[in-house]
């Protein structure tokens, strides 16, 4: 989000040079700088003891390529604690453990994507309304179904590779 007015008093916002941070939009009458917003989410590799991923159809995101789990964070909670809750939420599992792996800025959304691997025990799913389908996919299938490049294939890729050396 990108700043116009000041959100405490609805002032126009004009333009100060913030130290290292240089020209950022700063309100005279708050007297303070209020730098460009993202909104935080998660997005996770949900891996199991038999080397698969859980890939998921969402046909409002892509109706020929799969995903991974991911959601937005909420005020209060910690990043580990969204993965943990986005997993149960979209596929029904308890995770066993959350690991990081990676920050993907994601420009096009105006946000932040928290990569991490979580495991969990292969059982049956029990999908949320928000997802259309979802499958365990060996590691050696799983790019192929992800759309190259994405910050999902990105992360699937770094985590098969982390557990195959």
């Amino acid at each position: 989000m990108h700043f116009t007015y000041c959100p405490h008093c609805g002032s126009q916002l004009g333009k100060k040079e913030i130290g290292d941070e240089g020209v950022i939009p700063f309100c005279e009458k708050c007297n303070i700088p209020l730098w460009d917003m993202f909104q935080t989410s998660i997005i996770a590799a949900v891996v199991n003891e038999q080397n698969e991923v859980a890939l998921l159809r969402q046909n409002y995101v892509s109706k020929t390529k799969y995903v991974c789990v991911a959601g937005m964070m909420k005020i209060g909670e910690a990043a580990e604690e969204t993965v943990v809750r986005e997993i149960k939420e979209e596929l029904g599992f308890d995770v066993e453990a959350v690991q990081f792996v990676k920050s993907y800025p994601y420009e096009k959304k105006e946000m932040l994507m928290l990569g991490y691997k979580a495991v969990v025990k292969k059982t049956d799913f029990k999908l949320s309304g928000e997802v259309d389908s979802a499958e365990w996919v060996k590691f050696e299938n799983a790019l192929s179904l992800l759309r190259e490049g994405s910050i999902g294939w990105q992360l699937v890729k770094t985590v098969i590779a982390s557990e195959q050396s």
